[in-house]
């Protein structure tokens, strides 16, 4: 009995929480991607934005992601306080501001970081025997998710002959490659100075993502 007893009384370590059923992630893991896609506001009296991994307000410069990841964390039940600072003078731009409240804060990171790791591993894992029909069907749409994340809040660089998003996050960079995969489009990265190319070719290639990224009217005014 003694060993036995010895046992019983070790310390047991934290479950693993449950996977995120797949709307939930899609939505965890788009939010994620489009967080990954911008730097952490600055803090007055520092010279250079806090490295916080999830941090509890992002800013970004185009009113659609702002919107868009309004609608995602609604979604998530996690409440937004959205604020817009006009600047400039001779070219006005807009910084939209989106702040978690304090309270939610706990429950905001654990989502996220949840979608991010098991969005994460479902693209880059590869495929898996045997899956699921279901899951062959969710995989296509996760990916469309991290290349609308992209297409809103990352640094566009269109050209004549490429559609290209430039990102600073090299993971994220490594999953459209591989969502571009999924999504039947052949897809380049280019290390940059600072940042990663992601392009595609124009015509067909191009026309697939942005078909595959778009979102019907009524799935945009859910929420907004």
């Amino acid at each position: 009995m003694a060993p036995e007893q010895i046992l019983l009384d070790r310390p047991r370590l934290p479950s693993t929480p449950p996977p995120l059923d797949w709307s939930t992630l899609a939505d965890a893991f788009e939010a994620a991607c489009l967080l990954r896609c911008t730097p952490p506001p600055a803090v007055a009296g520092t010279r250079r934005p806090v490295p916080e991994h999830r941090p509890p307000s992002v800013e970004f410069n185009r009113a659609e992601a702002a919107h868009r990841m309004r609608q995602l964390l609604g979604r998530l039940d996690v409440p937004i306080a959205h604020e817009v600072t006009v600047g400039g003078l001779r070219r006005r731009f807009e910084v939209h501001r989106l702040s978690v409240p304090l309270e939610h804060r706990p429950a905001y990171a654990r989502t996220l970081e949840a979608g991010w790791r098991q969005g994460r591993r479902e693209l880059l894992g590869g495929p898996v025997p045997g899956a699921s029909t279901v899951r062959r069907a969710w995989r296509p749409r996760l990916a469309a998710a991290a290349w609308r994340a992209a297409l809103l809040a990352g640094g566009r660089h269109v050209r004549r002959h490429i559609l290209g998003i430039r990102i600073t996050d090299r993971e994220l960079a490594a999953i459209l490659v591989r969502g571009a995969a999924l999504l039947d489009v052949p897809a380049l990265l280019r290390p940059g100075t600072g940042c990663y190319l992601v392009c595609v070719a124009d015509g067909p290639d191009r026309e697939r993502i942005l078909h595959s990224t778009a979102l019907d009217p009524a799935h945009l005014r859910e929420r907004s």
